[in-house]
């Protein structure tokens, strides 16, 4: 883990770049999947799963019987514990419904909108080293909310062909309406072109790894619409002398577990707590079951010592971080100084994983610096905003002239003429 101690601000773009990959390759490879989807459709996923997930299956659509399968094996506390944050999920989602407002904005001229639901998604929630079964809570309920018809959830399944139970149970319950067992590109493929069994999508959401990444960009291009591009987790913590070191490096790990390309940075002004940290998270790590993957993580992993909070929040705003924790005497001022993050998490009780599985908001967000341009998924991310407007004969005479006359000034001569031609009629 590498340390900085009051790094000149030239030196910052340098310490907030997160861990990459070499683009040229991994682009070909994904290009060629993907072709071979296109032209191949079912065909090709049943070999692409042969080759990348190691299984031979029967048939790619998660059975009724499956679903049954899946209810009965998972314990009644984690049931009960999924339905509690699906239902704080929802209701956090269902706040955010669009209400429309129809204006005039000239005497007989009306403008407005109208909020309406996606008609076809995908999601995809990774398998690999964990069953992200809150990730089918946050992509599923939001659209289920939107009004979106059909609903296509993909997911890799293990070697015996098998979902986990526990993301079976919560597509069940956030009103997935198809469920396919597909990992990586080839889920991504398939929900952006279509083949035989699985129908095209309008846009594709969920995270990944850099192959998933890779290939949610290419078919944006020209085939499907995107939530956003995103990478592996990160978190920043702002933390002062006041924190408990003891939560600030559960935080910090709660991130690095992640994977071994996940990020976590620790922002102080406080050299003091920096020791006392360090000191902690080596303790804390030796406990943990995914002690490999964070130990690899903090390879990626940084403390930032500066000198003050005004310079603390002008780096936090620079990396723009997914998550954001501000465990400080003067959380909330901070907090109100934020400008590029994903989602912020504010006090010593408000730890991250909240808000991964339970608080209501959603854990879907932009990694990678994207913060600075877009947002986390939310319910519009499955809406569409239509624009209407309706102007009666006293709006053409009124707001005509200035039609025309915009348009002249842009030589349209149709434009104006479209104008023209209404008001002789009125006139």
């Amino acid at each position: 883990m590498q340390k900085y101690i009051n790094p000149e601000m030239s030196l910052w773009p340098e310490i907030v770049q997160r861990p990459h990959f070499e683009r040229g390759d991994l682009e070909s490879t994904v290009k060629v999947i993907l072709q071979e989807i296109r032209t191949k459709g079912d065909k090709a996923l049943f070999e692409l799963e042969k080759r990348f997930d190691n299984v031979e299956l029967d048939s790619l659509k998660v059975s009724p019987h499956e679903f049954l399968e899946a209810e009965n094996k998972i314990s009644n506390e984690l049931k009960n514990a999924i339905k509690r944050g699906a239902e704080n999920i929802f209701k956090f989602h269902k706040s955010q419904e669009f209400e429309s407002k129809e204006i005039e904005t000239t005497k007989g001229v009306f403008c407005w909108q109208k909020s309406v639901p996606i008609e076809k998604v995908g999601l995809y929630v990774p398998g690999g080293t964990a069953p992200l079964f809150s990730t089918v809570l946050m992509l599923a309920l939001p659209a289920k909310i939107a009004g979106c018809k059909k609903i296509i959830l993909c997911s890799p399944p293990n070697r015996k062909g098998e979902i986990d139970p526990a993301i079976l149970y919560a597509a069940k319950i956030a009103g997935v309406t198809d469920f396919f067992k597909l990992g990586g590109v080839q889920a991504i493929g398939a929900m952006a072109y279509g083949t035989e069994s699985i129908e095209k999508v309008y846009k594709i959401f969920g995270p990944g790894n850099q192959y998933v990444t890779m290939a949610k960009q290419i078919v944006s291009v020209n085939d499907v619409a995107i939530d956003m591009p995103a990478g592996p987790s990160e978190v920043l913590i702002i933390a002062d002398n006041s924190a408990d070191e003891e939560f600030v490096a559960s935080d910090f790990l709660s991130q690095a577990e992640h994977g071994k390309d996940s990020q976590s940075v620790l922002v102080t002004k406080d050299n003091e707590f920096a020791d006392r940290f360090e000191i902690e998270l080596i303790n804390q790590l030796g406990n943990l079951s995914r002690k490999e993957f964070a130990s690899l993580s903090l390879k990626n992993s940084k403390i930032v010592i500066l000198e003050n909070d005004d310079q603390i929040m002008a780096f936090t705003n620079e990396y723009a971080p997914e998550h954001l924790i501000i465990q400080t005497n003067n959380c909330d001022e901070l907090a109100d100084k934020v400008i590029n993050a994903g989602s912020v998490f504010i006090g010593k009780y408000t730890p991250e994983s909240a808000g991964d599985y339970a608080s209501g908001t959603n854990h879907t967000l932009p990694t990678s610096g994207f913060a600075k341009a877009y947002s986390g998924v939310n319910l519009d991310s499955y809406n569409r905003k239509i624009t209407f407007q309706k102007i009666t004969k006293e709006g053409l005479l009124s707001l005509g002239p200035v039609i025309e006359e915009m348009a002249l000034a842009e030589q349209l001569d149709a434009h104006k003429n479209a104008v023209t031609v209404r008001l002789k009629e009125i006139k």
